[in-house]
């Protein structure tokens, strides 16, 4: 068994956000972010917001605020790529790559 966790997740959350672009329900966060009248703007805003909070949960040594506010990082991560069209594939693609 490999000590290195599954991060298949990712993917999952990511085919998430692509589902809820195409079908747009009503009451679902990531519409509110990808139809945003300040466009990638506001989504980088919460990534930058994010981040931030990363940073100061870092700080503070509290490991379960960090894993709180990393996973919130990388969500917002992951609807920030989706706009752009990367996916976590190509991240991955270009990790493996570098780390061969």
């Amino acid at each position: 068994m490999s000590d290195i966790p599954d991060l298949s997740v990712l993917n999952t959350v990511y085919k998430i956000i692509e589902e809820r672009s195409k079908t747009q329900p009503e009451d679902s966060y990531v519409c509110a972010l990808l139809n945003d009248p300040k466009g990638i703007n506001k989504i980088l805003e919460k990534v930058g917001e994010e981040a931030t909070e990363t940073i100061i949960a870092v700080k503070d040594g509290n490991k379960e605020e960090i894993v709180y506010e990393t996973s919130d990082l990388l969500f917002h991560l992951l609807v920030m790529l989706f706009e752009c069209g990367v996916t976590p594939d190509d991240i991955s693609a270009e990790l493996a790559r570098r780390f061969k």
